[in-house]
């Protein structure tokens, strides 16, 4: 991203300056079809194919702040898209599991992370992110970036204790999402605070088990 486009994300409350340099150091029209590319300097959410989208510079940016990474966790992100918030969190922790629904946009997540990008701390999956990674748990961060209804049990119960967990709840159609930012203090202790209203799609569950690596 350019010199303008991280000015804008700090002038909107972004002030961790390592995830600024890791949005800096990544071209998000990569990440994004080529019709598309025209857009990319836009803060605004763009397509991506099959319903799903690239979200908006600051969402990436504020989502990532929230996790405060160190650069020594272990991630577990759900709904890997277009995978340019994937190479945000692995350029800023140590590894990165991603698991994603949709079969075409993990293997296009797969090609650019992967391949043109060489990034070899990133583990992904095709599967159904809502039931996480448990074989690789606990995680000391997760990252959910697309909205269930309610808090995913699941999922948190996958959280470390001390570990911090990122995800948008509510319904789209009602227009009631809020970021909440849920960390785990001990086994069974969980503390959430809803953080700003948000707009993402909704979490798609479906199969029989937890997925299919790529790698």
């Amino acid at each position: 991203m350019g010199p303008h486009e991280i000015e804008r994300l700090r002038a909107q409350g972004i002030a961790d300056e390592r995830v600024l340099d890791a949005l800096a150091r990544l071209d998000r029209g990569r990440f994004v079809p080529g019709a598309r590319r025209s857009d990319v300097e836009e803060d605004r959410p763009l397509p991506i194919g099959h319903g799903q989208t690239i979200s908006q510079p600051f969402i990436v940016g504020y989502m990532t702040q929230l996790l405060r990474l160190g650069g020594e966790e272990r991630v577990l992100e759900i709904g890997t898209g277009s995978g340019f918030q994937t190479a945000v969190l692995a350029l800023l922790a140590r590894e990165v599991f991603s698991v994603e629904i949709v079969p075409e946009l993990a293997a296009r997540a797969a090609q650019v992370l992967l391949g043109e990008l060489g990034l070899r701390n990133v583990r992904l999956r095709i599967g159904d992110g809502s039931r996480g990674w448990p074989e690789q748990a606990p995680f000391d961060r997760i990252l959910v970036t697309a909205a269930p209804d309610e808090l995913p049990e699941e999922l948190a119960a996958q959280l470390a204790p001390g570990g911090v967990m990122v995800v948008p709840i509510g319904s789209q159609e009602a227009d009631s999402q809020v970021l909440a930012l849920v960390e785990r203090s001990g086994p069974g202790e969980l503390t959430v605070k809803s953080t700003i209203p948000v707009r993402f799609v909704p979490l798609t569950r479906g199969g029989t088990g937890p997925g299919a690596g790529l790698c």
